[in-house]
């Protein structure tokens, strides 16, 4: 009775294999930011129209799928997390010199 788990048991849990409820949450409400600023501003020239589509296109290159990892927004979230949550150790082992003071 031994149970193989598949190499993709986490895609069962994603929503169409690829999106968290989060991503979809964050995509959905770039995309209502967008059509709202659309409705709201109205834009005569097409510098405008791309500021009212700026959100939306932001959240989408946010939630695209990425290779080795889950989407552009774990991997920034990865790097932020490496790079401002650094420790530094101090390394006192055998050839420490603290015993001669």
């Amino acid at each position: 009775m031994n149970y193989l788990i598949p190499a993709n048991s986490n895609n069962g849990k994603l929503i169409f294999n690829i999106f968290r409820p989060f991503d979809l949450i964050l995509f959905s409400s770039g995309v209502l930011v967008s059509i709202l600023l659309i409705f709201l501003i109205s834009p005569s020239s097409i510098i405008f129209a791309i500021l009212c589509l700026l959100p939306g296109l932001i959240c989408g290159i946010l939630v695209v799928p990425v290779a080795n990892y889950h989407n552009v927004l774990t991997v920034l979230l990865d790097l932020i997390q490496f790079y401002y949550n650094r420790r530094n150790y101090k390394w006192r082992g055998w050839c420490y010199q603290d015993e001669y003071k």
